[in-house]
């Protein structure tokens, strides 16, 4: 008669040849087993028993492929175990092995259903037909009603049935089953060993590891451990008292080879996907913290943004309406502070100016601080003595009556057109035109008011002035015929650096000096260009430093998340969750969160732009920095959740079981 170990020319399952395990803890070595040699069988029901300390657990991690041994061999349907990567073995413990854990090792999280699934999913199973063969099993083992609850909602018992299912959904081979009463109280523990007896009776193999020599006795084969070597295998009463089942052919486990299969799948994606937002939901308070620190980073981006670039535009546009087209001269030598008081330029020289090719007006101008009186009211303005031309120079037109003519500068007429701030204040109420302000006690009569220009580019108000033709304003008001400045209008933008310089060599030949400076308005939008890039860097970096602080807290909260949830990834490499499975899982997570966070920070900053308009603020809303903001919150989460999901994915599946 053939002994439980021993069955003539059968090939074993499972055949262990000198098994030694090794501890190192710094210089101490512990040797845990010692040339552990044991040939396991299709559809055997085996009990390993030992006492605490025997080996028992360390000899169940290596049998469930949890662990590697440091020495000898571990055939598995023939094939040599100690040469599966890290992948292989995940697969092999999908494929053949099912758990049953003393502890249940459920995803607290998860429901029955859901915790029953796990296997499945790494499986390759669709939805529907992992979620039916999962009810189906919970329903053969009594938990019809329990199917949605959460493991903290469920007896000891009934949790480690719902672990019973979950070996059993990818077809279960081989049970392996570590105390499975040791946490039950007797009648649980009696009907859990009865469940497992059912599934000896059926043909899967099931290995049993325990203390307790009852508990052993439901075997038909015990195997008895003692300080990591086997001391005794021998049948049990229970193997002599009732004949063995009949055999069951059992299932040939297909293992890939290395390198096989190694690939994202959107399958596998998509599951990741959906394990992550179950997860991100089961811890919603960690969830919003996490989100804050990316909602606020994009959030300022894009408020900055908007903010910086409407401004520039409110700028660009200010300088446009003043005319880009412009060459502004005033007295002094170039560099030369101060030089408003420098009698250098002359009328003469406006007159000469208008002669250049390019020149479609020349515009003297002579403008002083004065006190402008109408009946009561008095009001300190700015009056500019200027020609006609400066309506054509300015791109500025009367809103009503006209602007004098040429007619008046010859005839030095006192006459004056305001500006709108002007007419507000001296005229509440009232239509200017025809009336009289007195300036310097000189009457000069309104003949036109100006249309709205608003604020210059430095702020000044331009509707804060009294246009006076040139020679009544030299003559009756200022007493000079020197000029504060001459605006040159050109005609030919791309021309408008050759034309500066043919006024600069007129203007240097009529003085016999350069006793002068030129500013050329193009420049000055080139100025505000590079104004306008400096700016978007400034606003830039202080963006980018609050999507670091942002992604930053996500690193931290992920690794926290890693820690904490050890277990859980133990328990899904225990199921069969391959390396790539648990990355793709965390790394979706942290993915999730960042692009999540990037929605809601765009909202957000879009809605305190639109508030900050309440306020005049000049906004500037576009695609491009809410397309930037978003793209950098995404890659936050990919460059900051890689090190806590790689950190996972590398985790030992025996030590992050062990983990509390």
């Amino acid at each position: 008669m053939s002994t439980p170990h021993s069955r003539g020319d059968a090939t074993p399952l499972i055949e262990l040849v000198d098994i030694t395990k090794t501890y190192s803890n710094g210089e101490m070595a512990v040797q845990v087993l010692k040339g552990i040699s044991l040939k396991i069988y299709p559809g055997e029901f085996v009990a390993i028993m030992g006492q605490s300390g025997s080996g028992k657990s360390t000899l169940m991690n290596i049998l469930g492929c949890l662990d590697r041994p440091t020495t000898g061999n571990y055939l598995f349907d023939g094939r040599d175990v100690s040469t599966f990567d890290r992948d292989m073995l995940a697969m092999l413990r999908r494929e053949a092995f099912g758990f049953v854990f003393q502890s249940y090792n459920l995803i607290p999280m998860s429901t029955a259903v859901e915790n029953v699934e796990v296997p499945a999913i790494y499986a390759g199973l669709g939805r529907d037909q992992r979620r039916e063969r999962a009810e189906d099993l919970l329903t053969t083992l009594g938990l019809s009603e329990r199917m949605d609850h959460r493991p903290s909602q469920l007896s000891g018992g009934q949790q480690q049935r719902v672990s019973i299912a979950r070996a059993l959904v990818n077809g279960g081979q081989v049970i392996l089953a570590d105390e499975p009463t040791g946490a039950l109280d007797s009648r649980s523990g009696v009907e859990v060993m009865k469940l497992l007896s059912d599934l000896a009776a059926k043909g899967h193999t099931v290995i049993l590891i325990t203390h307790d020599r009852d508990v052993a006795n439901n075997a038909r084969r015990l195997v008895e451990i003692k300080d990591g070597q086997i001391v005794a295998d021998h049948p049990t009463d229970h193997a002599l008292e009732s004949p063995a089942p009949p055999p069951v052919a059992a299932r040939t486990i297909q293992v890939p080879e290395e390198g096989e299969d190694t690939g994202w799948t959107a399958k596998e994606v998509l599951e990741a996907f959906r394990m992550a937002r179950r997860a991100l939901s089961a811890n919603l308070y960690r969830t919003v913290l996490t989100l804050l620190g990316i909602v606020i980073g994009v959030a300022s981006v894009v408020t900055m943004l908007a903010v910086g670039n409407g401004s520039q535009k409110a700028m660009v546009e200010r300088i446009s309406a003043m005319g880009t087209n412009l060459l502004v001269i005033r007295p002094g030598a170039p560099g030369q502070r101060n030089a408003n008081g420098l009698a250098t330029l002359v009328p003469d020289d406006a007159t000469a100016i208008a002669k250049v090719a390019n020149v479609v007006a020349s515009v003297p101008e002579y403008t002083g601080g004065m006190t402008a009186r109408a009946g009561n009211l008095d009001y300190q303005t700015q009056i500019t003595a200027t020609s006609p031309d400066v309506q054509l120079a300015r791109s500025w037109e009367p809103s009503s009556g006209t602007f004098f003519d040429q007619a008046a500068m010859d005839q030095y007429a006192p006459v004056a057109v305001i500006g709108q701030t002007v007419a507000n204040i001296l005229f509440p109420g009232q239509d200017p035109v025809g009336r009289y302000i007195l300036l310097r006690n000189v009457p000069f009569q309104v003949i036109g008011v100006m249309s709205p220009k608003g604020a210059s580019p430095v702020g000044q108000d331009q509707d804060d002035v009294v246009f006076v033709p040139l020679t009544t304003g030299s003559y009756r008001l200022f007493g000079r015929r020197d000029l504060r400045s001459i605006t040159v209008l050109v005609d030919d933008l791309a021309m408008i650096d050759e034309t500066q310089a043919m006024i600069t060599s007129l203007l240097t030949t009529r003085h016999q000096a350069e006793d002068f400076q030129i500013r050329n308005t193009a420049s000055f939008i080139d100025t505000l260009s590079a104004m306008r890039e400096t700016m978007t860097i400034l606003l830039g970096s202080i963006a980018a430093i609050s999507l670091l602080v942002g992604g930053i807290g996500v690193m931290n909260i992920m690794l926290v998340n890693v820690t904490e949830r050890t277990r859980e990834i133990g328990i899904r490499m225990a199921t069969g969750a391959r390396a790539r499975h648990v990355m793709q899982q965390f790394l979706l997570e942290a993915l999730l969160v960042s692009a999540l966070g990037g929605v809601i920070g765009v909202v957000l900053g879009i809605g305190v732009s639109l508030f900050l308009t309440i306020f005049k603020v000049d906004i500037q809303l576009t695609l491009p920095p809410m397309l930037l903001a978003f793209s950098c919150a995404f890659a936050t989460g990919l460059i900051f959740g890689y090190t806590p999901a790689r950190r996972a994915a590398l985790l030992d599946p025996v030590v992050a079981l062990a983990a509390d």
